[in-house]
């Protein structure tokens, strides 16, 4: 059966991952080699994968990601970093690898309020879409409403929520997150990633439990036609093994239908992401560009 993980990284460490100098992610501050990822794979028996990237936000990670993509089979495609305002399609059009691009993301959660209602920003979202790529909305719980705007205002563009908008798991207080989380779900060019859940909960003392409330109302809003399964690995290890996300995601959709759970994890990504995991496991816009 194919089994997609719609969300993981790579990373090399002095690579400009900035980000990783915070003292409390001192456990993931190395290198992540398509070695390890193949590693992980194996022993999960997970067959595809997308490939994100993470949070070095420049135009190289792209050229980077695309041969990881090359060189490992159960990546089927890659979400590459883009500024909206400044797109570099033309650009990734001509590296090798080109053809696994699915995707771009850019880091909205560290820009101000008001950066999706941006013109810039939104002609360039509107030429993501027209280009056939997917975005990938990786944002605090406070800017659902301002992504809900967003995707309304754009219905021609694909997007997916990561991480579910990282709500507050170790709070455990699911408002005002759910009504927000609604008013993205009612946009029907709207998916969203069951990723990076634990990583919000208390990373030593998490259970299942705490996740489910959260879990279960995306599964209401959106419909397992809508949701995709995510390791966000290599983060996750901050709380989980990679194989101990998984098996958690199992259980707690444990009570859902065959053909639901097919969805999750593995369906909707390869519609959404237009994959090709029965072939050469991506079929990007970009292949015949």
């Amino acid at each position: 059966m194919t089994v997609v993980d719609a969300h993981h990284h790579l990373w090399q460490l002095g690579g400009g991952y900035d980000w990783l100098d915070e003292p409390a992610l001192a456990p993931i501050r190395r290198t992540f080699t398509p070695d390890d990822l193949r590693a992980e794979l194996d022993a999960a028996g997970v067959t595809h994968t997308v490939l994100v990237e993470g949070g070095r936000c420049d135009e190289g990670e792209a050229a980077l990601l695309f041969r990881h993509a090359a060189a490992v089979p159960q990546i089927a495609g890659v979400v590459a970093w883009a500024d909206p305002a400044d797109l570099p399609l033309g650009r990734y059009r001509r590296l090798p690898g080109a053809e696994y691009l699915v995707g771009v993301r850019a880091q909205v959660q560290a820009e101000p309020a008001g950066y999706l209602d941006r013109a810039d920003v939104r002609a360039g979202l509107l030429a993501v879409g027209a280009a056939g790529l997917a975005f990938d909305l990786v944002v605090r719980a406070d800017q659902l409403g301002e992504c809900a705007r967003l995707a309304a205002d754009l219905p021609s563009v694909r997007f997916v929520l990561d991480h579910l908008g990282k709500p507050p798991v170790a709070s455990g207080r699911s408002q005002p997150w759910r009504d927000d989380l609604a008013r993205l779900a009612a946009c029907p060019n709207v998916s969203a990633k069951l990723s990076g859940l634990v990583t919000e909960a208390d990373w030593r003392t998490w259970t299942a439990a705490d996740l489910r409330p959260f879990v279960l109302a995306a599964l209401d809003l959106f419909g397992a036609e809508r949701l995709m399964f995510g390791s966000d690995w290599p983060v996750c290890l901050l709380a989980a093994s990679y194989q101990g996300v998984l098996d958690t995601m199992r259980d707690l959709l444990g009570d859902v239908g065959d053909a639901d759970r097919a969805a999750i994890f593995g369906g909707t990504a390869v519609a959404f992401y237009q994959l090709d995991p029965g072939g050469t496991g991506v079929s990007s816009p970009l292949r015949n560009a």
